[in-house]
């Protein structure tokens, strides 16, 4: 499986719409490392300024998603500002060929770590040849 089958390189990543026709809202789209290991895949997505609580991360028919509102409480009014705070959402098609069941998650200091294993069928077997 390489990475390319599982989704498409992100060379912009700046603030965007989702969804056209559907909503005007703004979101980030977070910079994402993809690692398959003989266990299954390892993905990485750097989502500062969103909490544990607000992040939502699930599959549904082969669509993993990732979406955290950004916190908005920063301490006084703002005098001047260069960027724009938004929330976060990426989305990406994953293999049927994954455990969807058993995928964990961890959140800390604004690193999500999602960890996918591959289904038992889907994992390489070693078959023993017999002499007779």
């Amino acid at each position: 499986m390489a990475a390319n089958s599982l989704t498409e390189r992100n060379d912009e990543r700046n603030v965007q719409t989702r969804e056209e026709t559907r909503s005007n809202d703004k979101y980030i789209r977070p910079a994402v490392n993809i690692i398959e290991t003989e266990e299954g895949l390892i993905l990485t997505a750097d989502i500062p300024g969103a909490t544990k609580e607000g992040l939502d991360v699930n599959v549904e028919k082969g669509i993993l998603t990732i979406s955290a509102p950004a916190s908005h409480t920063l301490p006084g009014q703002p005098a001047y500002r260069e960027f724009e705070l938004a929330s976060y959402y990426r989305q990406f098609t994953i293999p049927e060929s994954l455990d969807h069941e058993k995928a964990k998650a961890e959140f800390n200091n604004g690193i999500l770590t999602l960890r996918v294993p591959k289904a038992e069928i889907a994992k390489p077997k070693r078959i023993e040849v017999k002499v007779r």
